[in-house]
């Protein structure tokens, strides 16, 4: 879905001619479930990263630890016989002889144990990006989006169309819904069968994020008979998104919003109330199709969350515009303000710090964008 870009004004030093900016609440767009499969690569804002760039912190060994033990991973995960091979049984054949245990292949999966902000999606992309198989053998996705997508195929379709890939990754894997944590660990099962390599980050699970900050032991012990198969790497460290960078900038007014809405070639114009209605009437599945040729994201009157509900479909945009890069101006309160004492100490905080580091970063690039509208 494309965004209408405005046209250069005449006679005026440059500045750009004012169409009516998109809006988010005025998309609800369809996705096929050929483009979940498609789609399941790193997003682009990790469609470059490798380990050669993933910047260690001298501070923290177990970081350049865990490259290694990566690096060693992709290298043992050659393409073989079966990534020259079509979409057909022989190369799915190919691969459940290779799933054969054995000690010297080492592990089937790699789970990458640390907090939020240290590097983990960068490492796992890194790891997809660094295993020598064509992409269309090698999928990348979060937990959301693969129980989206056996939503959309079925378990069995699900399985069939996964198990003739050479690696899954799996980020953010949710261990606060006892449901869909069992239906994803029994996918793996049947994935880890067919010779399918693994790599995991996770979150915690409810009433254990005050505890620590790793999840190796909840995540080894939620995916139950796959615990043997995986590797755990802890990677310690601060959130990088603020490491040694300024604060956020503080919210703008909401016609300095608005006019930069009307000066920014690709940007949508929502209000924050409206927003979060609409998003309870879209599938999160279809967050990311809804961003699509957004360049910009510009909310009025952003306020505290009303309930758990739409602070988690929040969540799930964050995610979606910090994947794909798009800065987000907005007014009213600032981003830290968001979620309540409650949210921020009950089971699912993780996810609203996590929203919260990913919705300031985006602040951050967006700092200019007032200015240049101005």
């Amino acid at each position: 879905m494309s965004v209408s870009a405005p046209t250069t004004a005449s006679g005026s030093a440059g500045r750009i001619a004012a169409e009516a900016p998109a809006a988010l609440t005025a998309r609800a767009p369809q996705v096929p479930a050929e483009r979940l499969v498609a789609e399941m690569v790193p997003p682009p804002r990790f469609a470059t990263v490798s380990f050669d760039n993933y910047i260690t912190d001298p501070g923290q060994p177990s970081q350049a630890e865990a490259v290694e033990a990566l690096r060693t991973f992709a290298g043992r995960l050659d393409g073989g016989a079966g990534a020259k091979g079509g979409p057909g049984g022989r190369r799915r054949h190919w691969f459940r002889r290779e799933a054969k245990p054995a000690a010297s292949g080492g592990p089937r999966g790699m789970y990458l144990d640390g907090g939020y902000g240290v590097g983990k999606t960068h490492l796992l992309a890194s790891l997809w990006h660094a295993t020598p198989a064509a992409p269309e053998l090698k999928a990348f996705g979060t937990f959301v989006e693969l129980t989206n997508l056996v939503g959309a195929l079925g378990f069995q379709q699900t399985v069939q169309t996964l198990s003739g890939h050479r690696l899954l990754c799996i980020d953010e894997f949710e261990l606060d819904d006892p449901g869909d944590t069992v239906l994803v660990s029994t996918l793996l099962g049947k994935l880890v069968e067919a010779g399918v390599a693994l790599a995991a980050t996770s979150n915690t699970l409810p009433g254990k994020l005050g505890e620590g900050r790793f999840a190796a032991a909840d995540f080894l012990r939620e995916i139950q008979g796959l615990s043997a198969h995986f590797r755990a790497l802890r990677i310690d460290g601060e959130d990088y998104r603020h490491r040694g960078l300024p604060a956020a900038p503080a919210p703008h007014s909401d016609e300095t919003v608005t006019r930069a809405a009307r000066h920014i070639p690709g940007a949508s114009l929502d209000d924050f109330p409206a927003l979060l209605d609409h998003l309870s009437r879209v599938h999160p599945s279809r967050y990311g199709a809804m961003c699509d040729g957004v360049q910009a994201v510009c909310l009025t009157g952003v306020g505290p969350i009303p309930d758990q509900s739409t602070a988690l479909r929040l969540v799930v945009l964050a995610d979606r515009l910090y994947d794909r890069e798009v800065p987000v101006l907005a007014s009213g309160v600032p981003f830290d303000q968001l979620f309540s004492e409650e949210m921020l100490n009950g089971g699912y905080r993780k996810k609203y710090f996590r929203a919260i580091s990913r919705l300031t970063a985006l602040a951050r690039d967006a700092k200019g964008l007032a200015d240049a509208a101005s």
